[in-house]
């Protein structure tokens, strides 16, 4: 998101929480400072010898053409590798410099980087940084200007939700995670809490239920902020072109929808005991990119798909469910935007932004209820790939030419997601709207991950060589095999980018392979099949789907194992 106000981030003092978080506080609470820069340490995964570490740079002064961070340890933490950013290391002083494809660095813009350390003893997170020698984090000296409120209206809310603040963590998926051999390295990841069903709303078949995920949230939250992401996801007839997540409303009950769904969940998020959480709420998975794509004379059409268009309830469900949520003053709404896989082609791309600017408006939502937009939710998009661009042409082709990318104008979701951004800017969102990225599953690591690009023989063996997503074709989108965890959440990570999250929970499943009953209805999706040889969503390829899955939203143990031994960057 672009960072237009500086009134939370010029409040911040470093102080380590428990967690090894660096977050903001106002010491005194006189009134907000003048911050030049502030730094975001995030202790993401620590064991008894080592540890790995996000940190986040926001700059809130002049434009930077280039930037070099600076820290101490107190201990004898030692940086071994690093990603995003030139490390070096001399005793305890640590230099972070840029890489030239982050170089830029603009005047209340963000950048983030990585690295992998090692230590003994304590771990503590450092007491100071300097950028280009000013201290951040405090501020910038007597008598320096100060910003009024966040001017967003009454609900005062943040422009970031996630800056500052730390994430719920699902008790039960983390149980879950936790039980799995090796699963306790990223068991106290935050994961989204699907209400994928009315009955998800008070708790089905002994799983928590809303109140019981908000009461937890508040013991987490303890004196500093936490976000907690919900995903809102029981359309009337939802997921139009992919059984395996059809839900229980039929086409035409949006009064439903509305009177049992929407309405019971914004009446518990409006509750004054939960007012101090910050709610991310991610509207609609995969519906409005549905009536784009799947509907009229093109060959992907569906006819679920042509009777949802015909009827317009995911415009008016969307629409209401932005609209009411959109009421509570600790709502933060993002909007489901499919992925570059699905979007990024030229005859998809503008008419998504056009029809999503629809829903905001339907059913008495504005734009200003809308936050922002996420990406690749529960797909598998590499978030980039670095072995190839847009731009190259091997033996007398373009990229684009290319069997895999077949004529997209986008890679990854990283280069989507900003592209979309613009666009939906340009279709009359706010211009500081932000853009969440699923990152669950995308990460494709593991020993099958390139090093580098494809031989040159011929544009397609330049980019099967060298990409690191591995699927048969990017329209595949259940269970995949060979899938691996990807980077891990993190709050501003890139321009116009608010996090990268794991909104679909790691190990739950994406469709059951064979017909299987159940009361939650959910249907069988060939895609799903192992055995399944495609159809024109996926350009007939085979499925991809690993076998033996249970139905969507159902623990997968062989999956989550899979997830762990690929990930990128690599669990340890």
């Amino acid at each position: 998101m672009s960072r237009t106000r500086t009134a939370l981030l010029a409040a911040m003092a470093l102080v380590a929480g428990a967690t090894g978080t660096a977050f903001a506080v106002d010491p005194d609470g006189a009134g907000v400072a003048a911050v030049p820069c502030t730094v975001d340490y995030k202790i993401q995964n620590q064991w008894s010898t080592g540890f790995t570490a996000a940190v986040t740079i926001t700059n809130n002064s002049a434009a930077k053409s280039s930037w070099s961070l600076k820290w101490s340890y107190a201990g004898n933490q030692k940086v071994t590798s690093g990603w995003n950013a030139k490390l070096s290391q001399s005793g305890a002083a640590v230099t972070a410099a840029n890489e030239t494809y982050n170089a830029q660095l603009a005047t209340g813009g963000s950048v983030s980087f990585g690295f992998q350390g090692s230590y003994s003893g304590s771990n503590a997170v450092p007491a100071t940084f300097t950028l280009d020698g000013v201290t951040c984090n405090v501020d910038g000296g007597p008598g320096g200007p100060t910003d009024p409120p966040d001017p967003g209206g009454p609900s005062n809310r943040v422009d970031n939700p996630y800056s500052g603040a730390k994430v719920y963590v699902n008790p039960e998926w983390s149980a879950n995670a936790a039980a799995e051999p090796g699963g306790s390295r990223i068991a106290n990841q935050p994961t989204g809490v699907w209400l994928d069903r009315t009955a998800a709303i008070n708790g089905a078949g002994g799983k928590m239920g809303l109140r019981a995920h908000l009461d937890e949230a508040l013991r987490q939250k303890g004196s500093g902020e936490l976000v907690v992401q919900l995903v809102i996801y029981n359309l009337p007839g939802r997921d139009c072109s992919a059984l395996a997540s059809n839900g229980e409303l039929k086409p035409d009950e949006i009064g439903r929808y509305k009177t049992e769904y929407i309405d019971p969940i914004k009446a518990i998020l409006a509750d004054p005991k939960y007012a101090s959480l910050r709610i991310v709420t991610t509207v609609e998975i995969d519906s409005l990119p549905n009536l784009v794509t799947n509907t009229g004379s093109r060959p992907t059409a569906v006819p679920q798909c042509d009777v949802m268009k015909a009827n317009g309830n995911y415009v008016k469900g969307v629409g209401y469910a932005l609209n009411k949520l959109g009421d509570v003053p600790n709502v933060y709404n993002y909007v489901d935007a499919g992925h570059h896989g699905w979007i990024g082609w030229d005859d998809n791309f503008g008419p998504t932004a056009t029809i999503m600017k629809e829903a905001a408006t339907a059913e008495g939502a504005t734009v200003n209820d809308v936050h922002g937009f996420i990406t690749n939710t529960a797909n598998y998009s590499a978030l980039k790939e670095n072995n190839f661009t847009i731009n190259d042409s091997v033996a007398g082709k373009s990229v684009r030419e290319s069997k895999w990318v077949d004529w997209n104008r986008y890679l990854d979701e990283l280069s989507y997601a900003q592209a979309f951004r613009n666009q939906l800017v340009s279709a009359g969102f706010n211009s500081n709207i932000g853009m969440l990225i699923d990152t669950s599953r995308n990460g494709w690591g593991g020993a099958a991950r390139p090093t580098g690009p494809g031989a040159t023989t011929s544009v397609d063996t330049y980019v099967d060589g060298g990409r690191y997503d591995r699927r048969f074709n990017a329209g595949n989108w259940c269970n995949q095999s060979g899938a691996g965890l990807g980077e891990r959440p993190q709050a501003a990570p890139a321009a116009g980018i608010d996090a990268y999250v794991w909104m679909k929970p790691p190990g739950e499943s994406d469709g059951s392979s064979k017909a299987i009953p159940n009361d939650e209805g959910k249907g069988f999706d060939r895609m799903c099949d192992p055995t399944y040889t495609g159809n024109p969503r996926n350009n007939n390829n085979m499925s991809g789907a690993l076998p033996d899955a249970p139905v969507s939203g159902h623990w997968f143990s062989a999956q989550f194992r899979q997830l762990m031994q690929n990930a990128y960057p690599p669990l340890s």
